[in-house]
């Protein structure tokens, strides 16, 4: 599945991209009947004590999620897609353009955000 989560994100990052891109997030689904499915945010700001700081949107893929089925439970979706994402960041086509920005996070839509990285900067 991460070769799929690969061509998803490098297809994201082939539009052009807002300059005002602060942070990114992936934004988890959980769609009923094993379904999930993710989405790129990029917010025009991040703060690591404001967790809303990903409703900023200034760009999504929402569009063209990335959907797949897994008969699983959210904590092993969450826990197995950070791993995707951890993984890109360090070998992904497009990393460079990720760490550019204050932070990378990914979490459900309707929970906590985990911040998989942050830059130096920030």
């Amino acid at each position: 599945m991460y070769n799929e989560f690969e061509a998803w994100l490098d297809a994201a990052f082939e539009v052009e991209m807002p300059e005002d891109i602060a942070a990114f997030n992936f934004n988890l689904y959980e769609d009923g009947d094993n379904l999930w499915s993710i989405e790129l945010i990029g917010a025009s700001r991040f703060d690591p004590e404001d967790p809303d700081w990903a409703c900023e949107e200034v760009f999504t893929n929402r569009e063209d999620p990335l959907c797949w089925s897994a008969e699983t439970d959210w904590e092993n979706i969450l826990e197995t897609m950070t791993q995707y994402v951890e993984k890109y960041l360090v070998e992904g086509k497009y990393a460079a353009l990720l760490k550019e920005s204050e932070a990378v996070g990914i979490g459900f839509v309707d929970g906590d955000i985990t911040i998989v990285y942050v830059s130096a900067e920030a």
